[in-house]
C-alpha cells in the first residue's frame, strides 16, 4: 500500500468515526450512569447533586447512580473519574477545590484538572454561610471578630479540607477582618457538625446544607450569608453588607464534569439534561432549601468559566501564601 493509499484509508476511518459520533450520542445512554461525588454523603454536594441528578435521569432514560468518595478534600474521587473510560458512563460532580484551587494548591495532584476533565456546567454556587457554635457564646459578625483578635489563631473553623472554597473563605475572612482563625480539614464533612455543637471546632464559613444540622439542631448559629441576597433557607440572617462587613462577598460552587476526551455529542446531551433540570421548577425549589443558587451554562460557556476560576483562586492562594502541597 501506497502512502496516499495509507492516508486515504486513515482519512476514511477518521470519518465513519465522526460520522458513527451523532448516531452514538442519540442512542446514548443506554445503560445507567454512575457520578462519582468526592465529597461524603449528606455533604452540600451530595444533597443537591442527587436533586439534580433524579431530574437527568427522567430525561436521559436511564438511572444515575451516585457513588461517594470522600478523601484529600475531593482530589481522590476526582482524579478516579479524570482516569476513567471517556465513554459519558462515569462522571464526576466537580468542586471548586478540585478542579480549580487545587491547580495552584497542590505541586501533584495526580490529575490535571483542565487537560483531564471536561466540565458539562456548574449547576449549583453556594453562598458562604458565616457560622458558629453556639459554645462560642458569639452573637455577631463584630463579636466574632473582636473574639478573635483578642485570641489570634486560638479560635478555629472547619473544611472540608485544604484548599476547599470553605478553606479559602475562612482565609479571605481572616484577610478582611484581620485576624487569624486557624484551618482545620476535615476528611470527611460529616464528622464537622457534630464538633461545632461541641465546640471543639468553633466557626465554620461553610456552605449551608454543611451546617444545616447544627443550626437546626440550635447547636450551632448563623451569623451572616456572605452574598448580595439573604438566602430562603435562613431568611431571618442578614447579608454580611447588612451585618457591616459588605467587603466581605464569598461563594463556592459545584459542576457535572466528564473525562477530557469524551465524545462531544455525548457531552452535548448531558449538557442539555443538565439545563432542562436547573429549569425545573421542583429542582429549583430543592436547591433554595438547600441554600444553594442553580446555574447553567453552555459547553463553551462553562469551558471559560472553569478556566477563570483557575486564575481566580490562584490570585487568593497566593494573596494569602497558603503553601504549596505534596513534593
Amino acid at each position: 500500500m501506497t502512502i496516499n493509499q495509507r492516508l486515504l484509508t486513515g482519512a476514511a476511518v477518521a470519518a465513519a468515526m465522526l460520522a458513527a459520533a451523532p448516531a452514538y450520542a442519540q442512542s446514548y445512554p443506554t445503560r445507567p450512569i454512575t457520578v462519582i461525588i468526592p465529597f461524603a454523603g449528606g455533604s452540600a454536594s451530595d444533597v443537591v447533586s442527587r436533586i439534580m441528578f433524579d431530574r437527568m435521569s427522567k430525561s436521559l432514560g436511564q438511572p444515575i447512580i451516585v457513588e461517594n468518595k470522600p478523601g484529600a478534600g475531593g482530589n481522590s474521587g476526582t482524579q478516579l473519574a479524570a482516569k476513567s473510560n471517556p465513554d459519558g458512563y462515569t462522571l464526576v460532580g466537580a468542586g471548586s477545590g478540585p478542579i480549580a484551587a487545587n491547580v495552584t494548591l497542590y505541586n501533584n495532584l495526580g490529575y490535571d484538572p483542565v487537560k483531564d476533565l471536561a466540565v458539562i456546567s456548574p449547576f449549583a454556587r453556594f453562598t458562604i454561610v458565616v457560622t458558629v457554635s453556639n459554645k462560642l457564646g458569639v452573637k455577631s459578625i463584630q463579636e466574632l471578630v473582636e473574639r478573635a483578635k483578642k485570641e489570634p489563631g486560638a479560635l478555629n473553623c472547619g473544611s472540608v479540607g485544604i484548599g476547599s472554597s470553605q478553606h479559602l473563605a475562612c482565609e479571605y475572612f481572616n484577610q478582611v477582618a484581620g485576624v487569624k482563625i486557624t484551618h482545620v480539614p476535615y476528611k470527611n464533612i460529616a464528622q464537622f457538625g457534630p464538633d461545632l455543637i461541641s465546640g471543639q471546632v468553633q466557626t465554620g464559613f461553610q456552605w449551608y446544607p454543611n451546617v444545616a444540622g447544627p443550626i437546626n439542631a440550635k447547636g450551632a448559629m448563623a451569623l451572616a450569608v456572605a452574598g448580595d441576597e439573604r438566602l430562603g433557607a435562613l431568611p431571618d440572617t442578614p447579608t454580611t453588607t447588612q451585618a457591616g462587613m459588605p467587603q466581605y462577598k464569598v461563594d463556592g460552587w459545584f459542576a457535572l464534569a466528564a473525562p477530557a476526551a469524551t465524545p462531544r455529542p455525548i457531552l452535548e446531551r448531558l449538557n442539555k439534561a443538565l439545563a432542562e433540570a436547573i429549569a425545573d421548577p421542583n429542582v429549583r425549589t430543592g436547591f433554595e432549601k438547600a441554600g444553594a443558587v442553580p446555574s447553567a451554562m453552555s459547553l463553551d460557556a462553562a469551558k471559560k468559566f472553569h478556566s477563570d476560576e483557575v486564575g481566580k483562586y490562584r490570585d487568593i492562594i497566593t494573596k494569602a501564601g497558603i503553601p504549596k502541597i505534596g513534593s
